[in-house]
């Protein structure tokens, strides 16, 4: 890895974000994680820059000393070239004075325009309180302290100031030029080397508890989901009723594997099918962008239609509740099975592959957090598969399968109000994540996060299993429920939607084009990394808006099985625990990110997940 170029306290040129301007500034610190400077104005203002925006001094006195020399030696030229053109001449001592007077003027014009063309890059490069602007719409006063904001571009207009210094260039003479190839061409050299600063070191703060925790969490996860199921079939699904553990033998099932088996490769098929559009990812350490397709609606569809040609020929869908435990199990060998595949062929993938969150050198640790950020088999990729497509369209058919089952056991010519309610709600949750299935890739999962046993059981096994966990309770606990009461719950998980989907497709859409109009009206934080942080709309009311519609839509599923017990509200505190963890990991990833645009942020939306609570 490359070392740092610049030490603390060294007063370097920073370029002001947003700009082609350079200032005075003065190092302070350096993040080796992030690979950014903090640096400091003379005004106070600290900001967290790339190496690549900033100078070393001597770079720009170095430009200074040669606009002002060009200047006497164009002088001596012209006097020179004047004596040659009248030699031995005396008579004419007068009109040579006066040509050398008007020349002698020419050329103190020339070096006034010289000197003028290179001020900027010393006069300019001070900020002060006279350059603070309105930011966003605000008004100057609420601004006026505070310079971290300031948007210089349209004040200033860095195109004009980029003619000038393109003009300055024309005035200087080849030495000055070749001189300046020399700068541009140790500039190349320093980007051809920029990429290799970007290749992931070793992850140094461990998550989860470390290694004690995540070989804890190997093991309490599968048990947590067995503990669940186990408890929902019993009579009384209290929590301190332990159910009687079952005969290993009962648990497996070869045929329930095979079966699983078979849908996970047919949504395989259903991914590889060439429908839908092809986008691009996010830019990866190297910069290189991995392509996806987007097929995941066209996929459920499918699914859809062959499950109805199942219904058709009488196929007993039921099936999936009598052997429910045995799906669980299956689906847990299944990804373990995966996991240690992906484990083993991490160890072969290049460094800058691997995923920034899973690369400490701890086995336990990297196995479960996923060693390789993206694993491919050609253009099949493991992960983003696997996020969507087979444990989330499988949720939706594990609830049609609990809704058919509820009617066959309780002699239902029609679903329960409940289950019914249940059913819609979850199924209109995935419905909107397949039809805005190009959302995911702005997501940790698949920006940060590598793909490992987390993942793969969370999406194979928790997801499908622990989310149905209302309906497969509903089976054997039957609720009743007005229609006063649902119409409640309805307004309630429309709520929590409409606050989830909207919030999601503000960042989105601010994250793919900032410069779309119809974005016009938010407002948001520059940071030294080109991006924004959104301080209006929803991510001007909480920081994790989506985060909110999240747990009150849980809420919504979790009411319509009514408060007899609290199993069916395990998923509701599971949900709050869960985001509570990640909106915890996405403080501290945003920190490193963004430095102090994300302190000022902060300062800005004080509520994290709940408005005036928490």
């Amino acid at each position: 890895m490359p070392s740092r170029k610049f030490a603390d306290g060294e007063v370097v040129m920073g370029r002001w974000p947003g700009s082609v301007l350079y200032y005075e500034v003065q190092v302070t610190s350096y993040d080796d994680v992030a690979h950014l400077y903090t640096v400091k104005y003379k005004d106070g203002t600290e900001l967290a820059l790339k190496e690549s925006d900033i100078r070393s001094q001597s770079s720009f006195k170095h430009r200074k000393s040669q606009s002002s020399s060009s200047s006497p030696s164009r002088r001596s030229n012209t006097r020179s070239r004047s004596r040659s053109r009248s030699p031995g001449r005396p008579a004419k001592g007068r009109r040579r004075s006066a040509s050398q007077s008007r020349e002698h003027k020419d050329d103190k014009k020339k070096a006034i325009q010289e000197t003028s063309l290179a001020l900027p890059v010393f006069v300019l490069f001070k900020p002060s309180e006279n350059n603070t602007k309105r930011y966003n719409g605000e008004p100057e006063s609420t601004e006026k302290n505070d310079t971290s904001c300031i948007i210089l571009e349209q004040k200033l207009k860095p195109d004009l100031e980029i003619k000038r210094v393109l003009e300055q260039y024309s005035l200087r003479p080849r030495k000055d030029d070749k001189k300046k190839e020399e700068i541009y061409s140790e500039k190349k050299t320093f980007v051809a080397v920029k990429p290799i600063e970007k290749v992931p070191r070793r992850t140094k703060e461990l998550e989860f508890g470390g290694r004690i925790g995540t070989f804890m969490l190997i093991l309490l996860l599968p048990a947590t989901v067995f503990y669940l199921l186990l408890l929902c079939k019993q009579d009384d699904p209290s929590l301190l009723n332990f159910p009687p553990l079952p005969a290993l033998e009962s648990l497996w099932d070869g045929r329930v594997f095979g079966v699983f088996l078979l849908w996970f490769f047919l949504q395989a098929v259903f991914y590889l099918l060439p429908i839908g559009k092809v986008v691009e990812g996010l830019p990866l350490s190297s910069g290189r962008k991995l392509e996806y397709r987007i097929n995941g609606f066209y996929a459920f569809l499918l699914t859809a239609a062959a499950i109805g040609i199942l219904l058709y020929f009488q196929f007993e869908l039921h099936y999936l509740y009598d052997h429910f435990m045995q799906f669980a199990v299956a689906a847990a060998v299944f990804s373990l099975a995966l996991s240690i595949y992906l484990y083993i062929r991490s160890l072969k993938a290049p460094e800058e592959e691997l995923a920034p969150s899973g690369n400490s050198g701890y086995f336990i640790y990297d196995f479960f957090t996923g060693h390789e950020l993206n694993p491919r088999i050609g253009s099949f990729d493991l992960k983003y598969f696997c996020e969507l497509r087979p444990g989330l369209i499988g949720w939706v058919v594990i609830n049609l399968a609990m809704l058919l089952a509820e009617m066959k056991i309780h002699n239902l010519s029609v679903p329960s109000l409940s289950m019914i309610l249940v059913n819609s709600f979850q199924f209109l949750y995935v419905v909107d994540a397949l039809w805005n299935e190009e959302a995911v890739l702005t997501t940790m999962d698949i920006t940060h996060d590598g793909f490992g046993f987390m993942l793969a059981f969370g999406d194979l096994v928790w997801v499908p299993f622990v989310y149905s966990l209302q309906a497969f309770y509903l089976v054997g606990h039957p609720t009743t429920v007005t229609w006063p009461v649902a119409v409640a719950i309805t307004v309630l998980n429309c709520i929590g939607y409409y606050i989830f989907r909207s919030a999601n497709s503000q960042k989105n859409n601010f994250r793919r084009n900032p410069a779309d109009p119809k974005l016009a009206n938010l407002k948001f934080i520059p940071t030294a990394t080109g991006k924004g942080l959104l301080v209006t709309g929803w991510w001007g009311f909480v920081r994790h808006p989506n985060y909110l519609g999240d747990i009150i839509m849980a809420l919504a599923w979790s009411l319509p099985c009514g408060f007899n017990h609290i199993l069916p509200y395990f998923y509701v505190i599971y949900f709050i625990c869960l985001l509570v963890h990640r909106e915890a990991r996405d403080e501290h990833h945003c920190k490193q990110k963004y430095g102090l645009a994300w302190e000022r942020y902060c300062q800005r939306v004080p509520y994290r997940i709940f408005p005036y609570i928490y």
